[in-house]
């Protein structure tokens, strides 16, 4: 579990994105001037391919004299104002967000958010972690944490069921956040549409080269340089939602698929630790099939 946020540390954070035109910025300064916010951290974007706008502002809560509740119903007010297309989110940063992981066997991304959240680092609580295999529950009830078995058959049009049991079981927490630690399935699409913009994946490739199953192998059969890991939202279309993160390390010629593979467990680490910290502190702004993160 982290560290829970002090008086002095907790923010309102606005996320928006809308039609730019002008006088965007200066109606939302003007708004939280109004009601006494002392901003602490503020980006911005303008899209120019898609004519958008971007947004991440936070303030410090203890300057503002109303409950989160009441500066959403103010500035729902201020959003009409921008236009019928606005999008918009308020997020008080001391409201605990919950997190449920869905696994597999591989074990690699779960130890490392299983350890990120014990060591305060993760801005969020592990409620469950649920998998089709059983290897990884002694790891879980290790760190005190509920491990759920849901079996799943082997062939594809039999797994229905299972997908419903995995439903239930994540909906039970109502997450902020469903990650695909390396959940070897296949979501699908009604469920993608049920979690969208809130399902995470990581996926060991540099999308969008090498997708589906055994990108390493792919990869070292076309001889690459580099080797890399995505972070992304799930979606119907196969490991091609909007990316939140990704990096890269560098192999070489002598480097046999095992070794792909070993380094490789190493970036995803990195990429979904950033990228699902990144959702859970309101820093990524989903718009059509691209994101604006603001890290």
């Amino acid at each position: 579990m982290s560290s829970p946020t002090t008086d002095d540390d907790r923010r309102f954070v606005l996320s928006l994105g809308t039609p730019d035109r002008t006088g965007i910025v200066a109606r939302i300064s003007t708004f939280l001037a109004e009601v006494g916010g002392s901003i602490v951290e503020a980006a911005y974007h303008a899209d120019a391919d898609s004519g958008w706008f971007f947004t991440r502002q936070a303030v410090s809560a203890s300057s503002i004299d109303m409950s989160i509740d009441e500066l959403r119903t103010a500035f729902a007010a201020v959003a009409a104002e921008l236009g019928p297309d606005t999008e918009w989110t308020l997020q008080d940063s001391s409201e605990r967000k919950r997190v449920v992981l869905l696994v597999s066997k591989e074990a690699h991304c779960l130890h490392d958010l299983l350890g990120r959240a014990a060591g305060g680092e993760l801005p969020a609580d592990i409620c469950a972690v649920i998998g089709n295999h059983m290897d990884l529950a002694p790891v879980v009830e290790a760190h005190g944490l509920t491990f759920h078995y849901v079996p799943f058959p082997k062939d594809p049009a039999e797994r229905g069921p299972a997908f419903n049991r995995v439903r239930d079981l994540v909906d039970a927490h109502d997450p902020h956040a469903v990650v695909l630690a390396r959940f070897m399935q296949v979501l699908p699409a009604e469920l993608c549409e049920h979690w969208a913009g809130r399902a995470l994946n990581i996926h060991h490739s540099f999308l969008p080269s090498f997708v589906g199953a055994r990108p390493y192998h792919q990869a070292f059969a076309r001889g690459v340089k580099l080797i890399g890991a995505t972070c992304h939202y799930v979606t119907a279309e196969l490991d091609a939602g909007p990316i939140i993160e990704q990096d890269v390390i560098r192999v070489d010629h002598a480097d046999e698929v095992r070794d792909m593979v070993r380094q490789g467990r190493d970036i995803e680490k990195l990429v979904l630790a950033r990228g699902l910290r990144w959702h859970l502190e309101d820093r990524v702004l989903v718009h059509g099939r691209k994101t604006v993160v603001f890290s």
